[in-house]
């Protein structure tokens, strides 16, 4: 990791220099899977990672393991050596952050996006065919790595967690420009395509760290449709100078999000929107008319809950105090990242 974001600074603080010594080896062995992807593909996917990110996810999983001394690390096997276990957990870790970014590179194909953290997408430099194929290889090597190096339940755990991204999207490119969107059917979509992979990565941590594993899937679920719900809010009223994106981004690809369906109900006129003809401009009115209705705070207050349920569980968690602190201070950065 050459440069820590101060939030996860504060986390590694939080959870002892055990913890920051495994995130950057992680982070190493990431960019070890991609590059050996070999050709063009594998230039590109080593690109997209190096563009860089929090690895929150794989963060998530590191700190439900908690610290040897900690637990015993049995990850569904008593007789497996520390080392091995070690190894499992690392490579898991650094499967979830590659299936993370492969999700990123097919969601430009999908959404079309010239820009990803500022940078342009495979999508926008080299076209659709290669954008599958450098997600598509990121997926192929973090499946790969699990088959060799992990524990036999992170394999069932990763490919629930790839079955329902891929569902989640599916679900999202049919609600394309639908105005009609529920909150329920807003809350099963987002579970799907963000919340999967946040739930497997806790749970990843859960098997390594001797904890419950589907109390662990309940923090990360509630963890992954708060940071969707915010990351939906930093579209309608992010500074594009921060965001590296245009307000209302997701409005000009269909995307309706919760705010947008909530502002609906509270104004009939945003309900009969045309998405389809909107431009930049038209864009960013719309999202200060979202505002204008109070949406964006009844969504934030929704993410808040969920963070604070979630937080109430971590605080339950069983082992070390550095462990619960460090996850507390995770479950804030997703609040910090979007306030």
């Amino acid at each position: 990791m050459t440069a820590i974001p101060p939030t996860v600074a504060a986390i590694f603080e939080a959870g002892g220099p055990r913890l920051a010594e495994r995130a950057v080896a992680v982070d190493g062995l990431v960019t070890e899977l991609v590059s050996a992807i070999p050709g063009p593909t594998g230039q590109r996917a080593s690109a997209v990672v190096a563009a860089g990110g929090k690895r929150l996810r794989p963060l998530l999983a590191l700190l439900l393991a908690g610290d040897p001394a900690d637990a015993d690390l049995t990850a569904g096997s008593g007789s497996a050596s520390s080392a091995a276990v070690e190894r499992s957990l690392r490579v898991s870790a650094a499967a979830v952050e590659l299936t993370h970014v492969a999700t990123l590179v097919h969601d430009d194909v999908l959404d079309r996006a010239p820009l990803r953290r500022g940078i342009p997408t495979v999508w926008a430099t080299d076209g659709a065919e290669a954008a599958r194929g450098a997600g598509d290889a990121l997926l192929a090597a973090a499946f790969a790595a699990v088959a060799r190096d992990a524990a036999a339940p992170v394999a069932r755990v990763l490919a629930t967690a790839a079955s329902s991204l891929a569902a989640g999207e599916l679900m999202q490119r049919a609600d394309a420009y639908r105005l009609d969107i529920t909150p329920s059917r807003y809350e099963e979509r987002v579970i799907g395509k963000t919340a999967a992979l946040f739930e497997a990565a806790c749970r990843i941590g859960a098997l390594h760290g001797d904890l419950d594993e589907d109390l662990a899937g309940h923090i990360g679920r509630d963890l992954g449709v708060a940071f969707q719900m915010l990351d939906d809010l930093l579209d309608i009223e992010g500074d594009p100078e921060v965001t590296g994106k245009a307000r209302g981004t997701d409005l000009l690809d269909g995307t309706v999000t919760l705010p947008l369906a909530i502002a609906a109900r509270a104004d009939e006129t945003l309900a009969t929107v045309e998405l389809r003809t909107l431009d930049v401009p038209e864009a960013a009115a719309l999202c200060d008319r979202i505002i204008a209705t109070g949406a964006t705070t009844e969504v934030r207050a929704q993410a808040y809950a969920r963070i604070d349920r979630a937080q109430d569980a971590i605080a339950d968690l069983p082992g070390s105090p550095a462990r619960r602190a460090a996850l507390a201070l995770a479950a804030r950065g997703i609040v910090d990242r979007a306030s």
